[in-house]
């Protein structure tokens, strides 16, 4: 039986749609708790309003931020997650936790 085997473009598409499902849970999530406790979740997302990614090996900042920007542009998203996480530059390694803004 024939195996085949992802292209290293193939395996970070599906990483990419892995994490974007992801987002789309933690959304839902955030969507369940704000109809059961609405004044609770809006001071949630103002006091916070950030995830927490870890950088998978082959991910760049850039990456990351393409990943959540939806609408917004990506460049800015970059700057915000640079700000948020205190970093001097946009250089991060595999197993990095960041915090990055919600969509």
């Amino acid at each position: 039986m024939a195996q085949t085997q992802l292209t290293r473009r193939g395996r970070n598409v599906l990483r990419t749609l892995a994490a974007g499902s992801l987002l789309v849970v933690i959304g839902a999530g955030f969507s369940a708790v704000g109809h059961a406790s609405e004044n609770k979740i809006s001071s949630t997302q103002t006091t916070s309003g950030y995830i927490r990614v870890v950088v998978a090996p082959g991910e760049s900042l850039w990456s990351v931020a393409a990943m959540v920007a939806g609408n917004r542009d990506v460049n800015s998203v970059l700057d915000e997650i640079v700000q948020a996480n205190n970093l001097a530059s946009t250089d991060v390694a595999a197993g990095t936790r960041l915090n990055v803004p919600l969509p």
